[in-house]
C-alpha cells in the first residue's frame, strides 16, 4: 500500500478524483489520444467532426478507459501498472495534496451542524456542444456560493468551493 497513513475515506476521495471523467480526459489529452483517434478513425466522419470529437471530454475519457481495458485484457495488470501510475501520477498527487471534491467536503462539514446543501441551476448558455452552466450552492435556502463550468457538475463543484470557503470563514 502506497499510503498506509491515509484512512479509507481519504483514499476513496483520491480514487474518485483519479477515475473521474474529467481526470481521464485530462490524461488522454496529455497522452495526445485525440490526435491518435483522428489518425486511426478512417473515413467514417468529416474532418470537422473528427476534430470536435478528438477534443470532447467524454470521448477522450471513453478512449482512455477503452485503451486501459484492452491493455489490461491483453497484458494483465502487473505489466501495465507502472505505466498507468506514471500516466496518472500528476492527478494522484493533486488528489493527495489538495481538495478536489468540494461538494463532498461541504456536505460533510454541514452535516456536523445538521445542515444540508442543495444546488440550483441558475442558467445554461451556449449550443449543446459548448455549454456554460451557472449553479448556486444553497444552505438553508440562502445562496452561499456560485460557480460556472462546462458541465453542471463542474459548476456545482465551483459553487461548493465558494460556499465552503465562506462557511469555513464564518466559523473561524
Amino acid at each position: 500500500m502506497r499510503h498506509p497513513d491515509f484512512n479509507e475515506g481519504r483514499l476513496a476521495k483520491v480514487r474518485s478524483h483519479v477515475v473521474s471523467r474529467a481526470t481521464c480526459a485530462e490524461v488522454a489529452r496529455e497522452l495526445d489520444l485525440g490526435r491518435r483517434l483522428i489518425e486511426h478513425a478512417g473515413d467514417t466522419q468529416t474532418d470537422e467532426e473528427l476534430e470536435r470529437l478528438s477534443r470532447n471530454r467524454n470521448v477522450l475519457a471513453a478512449v482512455i478507459e477503452a485503451a486501459l481495458g484492452a491493455l489490461f485484457l491483453e497484458h494483465g495488470f502487473a505489466a501495465i501498472e507502472d505505466a498507468i501510475v506514471a500516466a496518472f501520477s500528476g492527478q494522484i498527487e493533486e488528489a493527495l495534496t489538495t481538495r478536489v471534491d468540494y461538494k463532498t467536503d461541504l456536505q460533510e462539514l454541514l452535516a456536523r451542524s445538521g445542515l444540508q446543501v442543495t444546488y440550483a441551476e441558475i442558467s445554461v448558455e451556449g449550443p449543446p456542444h459548448d455549454r456554460r452552466f451557472t449553479c448556486a450552492a444553497l444552505i438553508g435556502g440562502e445562496e452561499h456560493g456560485r460557480g460556472e463550468g462546462q458541465t453542471k457538475k463542474a459548476a456545482e463543484q465551483e459553487a461548493a468551493r465558494e460556499a465552503l470557503a465562506r462557511v469555513e470563514g464564518e466559523s473561524s
